[in-house]
């Protein structure tokens, strides 16, 4: 049904003519901005508020801050506010100045810095006194940011809004749209930064401070999440090459010298890797991301490789005062650890023992007296066969001691490998857990 809009005078006074003029005359004779606009006191005042996240600009893992653009919406009846369209030229609604009206003192619980939000200095009014009053928001807010699983964190932090004085008897609160709407509503949100929204979840409470005066609450869940490509490229990438190369290292041969030069250049990469990123981790005084206790565990196994190796060096290192191999040694690095793990063995060099031809070292020396001469020859052979008996059976020991070190260099690294392998696959599960949770 629509109204006759009214005819106004013709007089030729400056706001002749202006319906706003006299509307806005006419709600200000006499209202009362300091006085809660209710007829009958014991009603309470409903406001109706609502939150739509624009933007992430900040979250301060070290301070425990996150820093939001939302857009804030509430709506409250003005009893006070009232007046009949046909009077005034069928206008439904009106923009009046907002420190022109009552406005409910409704905050958030968790501010801790005054945000850089823009002056809306306008409220709507509908004539039946719905007040709207819609205003973008920079949210600075304490939250409790748990960064274990950086880079595959899921934060939620809360916004609660409740009246800083008012008891629920003079004012409520409630949800202008569903709990369903508000939580996948992600129409304004800009999500090209590095978190996502994942939904706001909304939850009312009455509490009482001293069970005397009841206070309503309006409790708004953030849920966001990072997105980790970043860092799994410029962070874990990099330490998985060098944890490969590492493996690798083990096919270089346990007697070359090259091996540890290897392995100590990989070991300074690591350092220098962790001195790099550093700055990119979060810090709290609370806890340290589970990106860095892999990133300490990794630097653990290089260590453990590269004294694996000064170790196995060490053993094979050939030497003429080398000790001869343990029987036991033998017994179970030589025959019942290749049998039981499947080692194939090196071929052991036998010695090259001369035969009794070879320079007649083996002859018996004769026995009837000879020139001086032929006696200083046989004494310098005999002293030749013996070193050279001498030499070969350090060798035979040397031998042996390279084959135990190739055994034992094997099963090292078989250990090593499993460790490693148990301990990629044990974060990788982890790690797709929290991004799919």
């Amino acid at each position: 049904m629509f109204f006759p809009v009214k005819k106004l005078g013709s007089s030729t006074g400056r706001f002749a003519n202006a319906t706003l003029v006299r509307l806005s005359e006419f709600l200000s004779a006499g209202y009362k901005k300091g006085v809660r606009p209710v007829k009958d006191w014991r009603t309470s005042t409903i406001v109706a508020i609502d939150l739509m996240v624009y933007s992430i600009l900040n979250v301060d893992e070290k301070n425990q801050v996150l820093t939001t653009y939302v857009w804030y919406r509430q709506s409250w009846t003005d009893e006070f506010l009232v007046w009949n369209p046909e009077d005034f030229d069928e206008v439904k609604q009106v923009s009046i100045p907002t420190a022109n009206v009552w406005v409910p003192d409704i905050l958030i619980n968790e501010f801790v810095d005054v945000g850089k939000s823009p002056d809306i200095p306008y409220v709507y009014v509908t004539h039946d006194g719905l007040v709207r009053n819609y205003k973008p928001i920079q949210v600075v807010t304490a939250c409790t940011l748990n960064i274990y699983n950086f880079p595959f964190d899921v934060q939620k932090c809360s916004l609660t809004f409740q009246s800083w004085l008012h008891t629920i008897d003079d004012i409520n609160i409630t949800l202008m749209r569903s709990p369903e709407e508000l939580r996948e509503d992600k129409s304004v949100f800009m999500n090209q930064g590095e978190w996502e929204l994942l939904h706001i979840l909304s939850n009312y409470k009455i509490f009482s401070v001293d069970d005397d005066d009841y206070y309503a609450e309006m409790k708004f869940h953030v849920v966001i999440r990072r997105r980790p490509l970043f860092y799994t490229v410029n962070l874990l990438l990099p330490s998985i090459f060098l944890m490969v190369m590492d493996v690798m290292g083990f096919y270089l041969p346990p007697d070359s010298g090259e091996r540890v030069s290897f392995k100590i250049t990989l070991l300074l990469g690591y350092s220098v890797f962790l001195i790099i990123v550093s700055d990119t981790l979060p810090a709290t005084a609370i806890g340290t991301p589970l990106i860095g206790v892999y990133f300490v565990v990794c630097m653990a196994l290089l260590v453990i490789s590269l004294t694996e190796t000064v170790l196995i060096v060490r053993l094979v290192h050939k030497q003429d005062l080398q000790p001869p191999v343990p029987y036991w040694v033998r017994y179970l690095v030589l025959e019942r650890a290749p049998v039981l793990f499947c080692i194939h063995k090196k071929h052991r060099l036998q010695q090259d023992h001369r035969e009794a031809g070879l320079l007649g070292l083996h002859r018996p020396p004769s026995r009837d007296p000879g020139p001086p001469v032929m006696d200083n020859i046989l004494q310098e052979v005999t002293a030749i066969r013996h070193f050279l008996e001498k030499r070969d059976r350090c060798r035979e020991v040397a031998k042996e001691w390279l084959q135990v070190g190739y055994v034992l260099d094997v099963l090292l690294f078989r250990v090593y490998l499993v460790a490693m392998v148990a301990y990629s696959i044990t974060l990788g599960t982890l790690w797709s857990v929290w991004q799919v949770a």
